[in-house]
């Protein structure tokens, strides 16, 4: 049976982030700057915790918003490592938002990060080998 640890190494990493006027631009919207903010700390997470230690971003490949967030509105951020290499990984990181009463949510935005596991002195070192789990998780899944 695997350790707790193995177990969550390749589980989505899951943020819900409620928009405060002070995250706002002047449209009343999600200001563009903390949206990749929220972006990367959820790629940060689902990194570090693959990883199991300490990660840095080396790139983001792409973000798209799809559509506007309100003040007000719940954003649902979900994070999950899709490629894993030698120390580096890609995270992609998907959001949703809708008001706190409403069951359904729609598609806002979504990234790309390419993240890599660095040591104490900031260097790449190897990512920890992958469990019996996260090889049979990743052979379910299609990647591009």
């Amino acid at each position: 049976m695997p350790t707790e640890p193995d177990q969550t190494t390749r589980s989505p990493i899951r943020f819900v982030e409620m928009i405060f006027p002070e995250q706002a631009n002047h449209y009343g919207t999600l200001f563009g700057g903390n949206a990749l903010a929220l972006l990367a700390k959820a790629a940060f997470v689902a990194g570090a915790r693959r990883a199991r230690g300490s990660v840095v971003m080396a790139r983001s490949e792409r973000i798209d918003f799809a559509t506007p967030i309100r003040i007000g509105e719940l954003l649902e951020l979900q994070a999950e490592v899709i490629r894993v290499g030698r120390s580096s990984m890609t995270v992609e990181v998907r959001g949703r938002a809708g008001g706190m009463a409403d069951r359904e949510t729609r598609p806002v935005l979504s990234g790309r990060f390419e993240m890599v596991a660095v040591d104490e002195a900031g260097r790449p070192r190897p990512l920890p080998p992958e469990t019996s789990q996260e090889n049979s998780t990743e052979e379910g899944r299609e990647t591009s």
